[in-house]
């Protein structure tokens, strides 16, 4: 436990201050108009129809721009972005991630006999299993850590969250900064995932 909080320490102090002077140039006029063809899965303001996509509106900047340029550079492999942002440059993402980030998150309302069990994974995380609390990255109120390209969770569907905590536990998804997420996952059971993916959709 103790080498896993240091990684998120050093990642936290170290990732998010070579974005400063991208995420300072971000347009997100430029954005709204490079974000229409992300409207067909995401939403016309970042509000998906359908939980199997990720809502956008309210991200965190620094880590929807990483997102859209390591699907870009092969370093995060989602079938159903195949081609969708190979043009973009690093501008485009940015100018993307700003329009999203400035739209209001989603509001979810979580299932209160599944809230019990999230909320102590969230805000103390489990020791027995090793797991650190959601909130020391994700903020106690799932808005995320910009700095440290950390993603807001608030708001977020239960299904999208799952599948990834899922991704993340069987090494499908690997572009976490030091391998955090995907040794968090791991020590995590199918009714964790569960119970936090639910609480975090009610959190804001």
């Amino acid at each position: 436990m103790r080498k896993l909080l240091a990684s998120l320490a050093i990642t936290l102090g170290a990732v998010g201050a070579a974005h400063a002077d991208l995420a300072a140039d971000a347009d997100a006029a430029a954005g709204k108009e490079k974000a229409q063809s992300c409207a067909a899965c995401h939403g016309q303001a970042g509000i998906s129809a359908v939980s199997a996509f990720p809502n956008l509106a309210g991200q965190q900047m620094s880590y929807l721009a990483k997102q859209i340029m390591d699907i870009r550079d092969g370093n995060r492999q989602v079938a159903q972005m195949a081609g969708q942002v190979d043009n973009f440059s690093d501008q485009d993402a940015w100018d993307v991630a700003a329009y999203f980030a400035e739209q209001d998150a989603n509001i979810g309302q979580a299932d209160p006999e599944l809230v019990p069990r999230g909320e102590e994974l969230y805000r103390a995380g489990d020791l027995a299993k090793g797991i650190p609390a959601c909130a020391a990255c994700h903020s106690p109120t799932g808005d995320g850590i910009g700095t440290a390209v950390y993603p807001a969770l608030s708001g977020q569907f239960a299904e999208y969250t799952v599948s990834t905590l899922q991704a993340f536990a069987a090494g499908e998804r690997a572009n976490d900064p030091n391998a955090i997420m995907r040794d968090i996952a791991a020590k995590m059971s199918d009714a964790d995932m569960e119970t936090v993916a639910n609480y975090v959709l009610g959190l804001y």
